[in-house]
Formats: structure tokens, C-alpha cells, sequence
């Protein structure tokens, strides 16, 4: 017992002397880490040359057409109201939430709104499509079904966007619920431009049209061509 006694005093004495027993000696020597927790990083600082580069340099030029998170494009002075033209994409209200009208809130008053506030052209969709397949598509899926790749990774609590109750869900709702997000679904805010918001919000609605469709959304002159016949298979070679 004396024995088992003197062994752990021994070693107690050792920890504390290695502990506190040398701190504050000047050396010329750097000190022993255990645990650094990252105080030393291998990282590029300012400013700092880099041998990886071809051109010696550690920081890199910014990926062409990035923006700072928050910043806004100069606006024209015409007013928010008048129809907003789609150009390839460079929008003319190309801005983060500034305002609390119903394009920057999709609010009218105190109620969600119901309306896609931009022109919608070709130029409009394809470009919902771009962002939705970007931002939204590994979670929601490509068809909105809600299965995406992340779910086969365990995020089970993602939905179909396809549900009756988000079909009937007004527009601002879904605006808003990109903007700020919603339970496990991160804020996008800060991330998508508010005319891309409506562009996905506008290519969504499609989605959720072309999965849903009924006999009246197809006009009358081409209804007669979803009653003719499938074409017969291609005979197999022998």
C-alpha cells in the first residue's frame, strides 16, 4: 500500500513540475505543444509568396464574376413598380434584401403575397433552373420530389416540394422561407440575389405544374396530338 503511495506522489509531483514548473523560462527554442488546437496553421497569410502557383503567389485572384456577400449592384433611378427586363444575367435590380415592398419580403401588408414580381421570358426560367439545380436540387431533388443526394446521407427530414400543401403555398411564403429558411433548411438570404429567389421561385411553380399536370393546362390545339397512338417500338435486329 506504502509502495502504491510513494508511485502515484511520484508521478503527481512529475505532472505538476511539468506543468507549471518551467512556465515563464525564456528560450530560444520553440515550445512543446500536446495539444495546439491549430494555434500553428499551414495557411497562405497576406501578401504571401506560395511555391504551389506557377506565379509564386499565395492569395488568389477572386473567380470571375464573384461579388462580397451583401453587396449591391448600382441600381437605375426608375422605380421598382415598372416591369423589370431579364437580361443574360445581369439584372438591373441585382441586390440583396434592402427594402419592405413585396419583391424584397414577398409581403403585401401583413400576408404573403401571390405573383412572380419580374417579366417572365425564357431567359427568366432558364435561369431559375440554373439556381434551383445549384442551391436546391441536392436536397430537393431535380423534379422537387424531395429526393435528393443528401438524403441518401441521412438528411431524412427533407420534403417533396411536390405536396399538395406547397403546391397551394403562396409565393412569398416560399421567398421568404428561401430567404430566411426553415427548420433544418439554411438561410439562403445572404447567399442568392433576390431576383434569383423569383427565379427559382418561377421554375419551381413549373416543376410543380409539370408533375401535376391536368387535361385543361394543355391548350386546345394540341390536345388532339395526346390522343394519337405511341409509335410502335423499333424491331430488334436478329
Amino acid at each position: 500500500m506504502l509502495r502504491g503511495f510513494l508511485v502515484i506522489f511520484l508521478l503527481c509531483t512529475i505532472a505538476i513540475v511539468a506543468v507549471f514548473g518551467f512556465r515563464g523560462q525564456m528560450s530560444t527554442h520553440p515550445p512543446t505543444e500536446v495539444f495546439p488546437d491549430m494555434v500553428r496553421q499551414m495557411k497562405v497569410r497576406a501578401q504571401a509568396p506560395l511555391d504551389l502557383f506557377a506565379d509564386g503567389r499565395g492569395p488568389r485572384l477572386p473567380v470571375t464574376g464573384t461579388v462580397p456577400i451583401g453587396y449591391e449592384m448600382p441600381k437605375p433611378k426608375t422605380p421598382q413598380t415598372q416591369p423589370i427586363e431579364v437580361g443574360p444575367w445581369s439584372h438591373p435590380y441585382a441586390s440583396f434584401s434592402v427594402g419592405t415592398d413585396y419583391y424584397n419580403t414577398g409581403k403585401m401588408g401583413d400576408q404573403w403575397g401571390t405573383g412572380i414580381p419580374l417579366e417572365m421570358t425564357g431567359e427568366l426560367m432558364e435561369r431559375g433552373q440554373q439556381r434551383f439545380n445549384i442551391t436546391c436540387a441536392m436536397c430537393h431533388g431535380a423534379s422537387a420530389a424531395g429526393n435528393g443526394i443528401t438524403k441518401q446521407y441521412g438528411l431524412a427530414t427533407v420534403i417533396s416540394l411536390q405536396d399538395e400543401r406547397l403546391r397551394k403555398m403562396s409565393d412569398g411564403e416560399i421567398f421568404n422561407t428561401i430567404t430566411n429558411g426553415k427548420n433544418t433548411m439554411m438561410a439562403y438570404g445572404p447567399n442568392i440575389i433576390v431576383p434569383d429567389r423569383w427565379a427559382i421561385i418561377a421554375y419551381l411553380r413549373a416543376l410543380q405544374r409539370s408533375q401535376n399536370a391536368a387535361i385543361g393546362d394543355v391548350p386546345e390545339e394540341h390536345r388532339a396530338e395526346l390522343d394519337k397512338p405511341a409509335p410502335p417500338p423499333p424491331a430488334k435486329g436478329k
